[in-house]
């Protein structure tokens, strides 16, 4: 099955805008339940890790269930790093098509949140990278992998800024 570059932008800034507006369900229902969903940190040497199992990741969910429990504390104020709400706004660039075979495509590209909270804006940029599987009507996501390319971050990051 194939899949057109427009459509897969389109998917992309639709999961951009479902975080934007904080439209959760719709948002969750753009991954697949077994997907992974991971953020390697950066280590002394400068590399990123590469084993969210046995090294330290900024964010790790090996299930569409912890992505679903992490939207639950956020919807019930059960998140300190959420309250108040923080406002978001991604911008999507360069984005490529790596490999695209049978039912599954791979994906990269560049991204800039922007996310107002307490009179403050910060700036989170990196790269993501994601294996779809576009065998259904709608294009789900199996893999994401987030490489966070801001070297600092004044506080909690989560996955409403990626």
């Amino acid at each position: 099955m194939s899949i057109s570059y427009e459509n897969l932008c389109a998917f992309l800034y639709r999961e951009a805008r479902h975080l934007d507006d904080r439209e959760w369900d719709e948002w969750l229902a753009m991954y697949d339940e077994n997907c992974t969903f991971w953020m390697p940190a950066w280590d002394d040497d400068g590399e990123l890790t590469e084993d969210p199992q046995s090294e330290i990741s900024l964010i790790w969910y090996g299930r569409r269930s912890g992505l679903e429990d992490r939207v639950f504390r956020i919807r019930t104020e059960r998140s300190s790093a959420t309250i108040p709400d923080t406002r978001t706004n991604h911008h999507i660039s360069n984005v490529e098509v790596v490999e695209q075979s049978g039912t599954t495509v791979k994906l990269r590209f560049n991204w800039h949140t922007m996310s107002v909270r307490y009179n403050h804006t910060d700036h989170f940029c990196g790269t993501s990278f994601y294996t779809l599987d576009v065998s259904g009507a709608s294009p789900l996501i199996k893999e994401k992998k987030v490489v966070l390319k801001t070297d600092y971050i004044r506080h909690v990051i989560d996955v409403y800024h990626v």
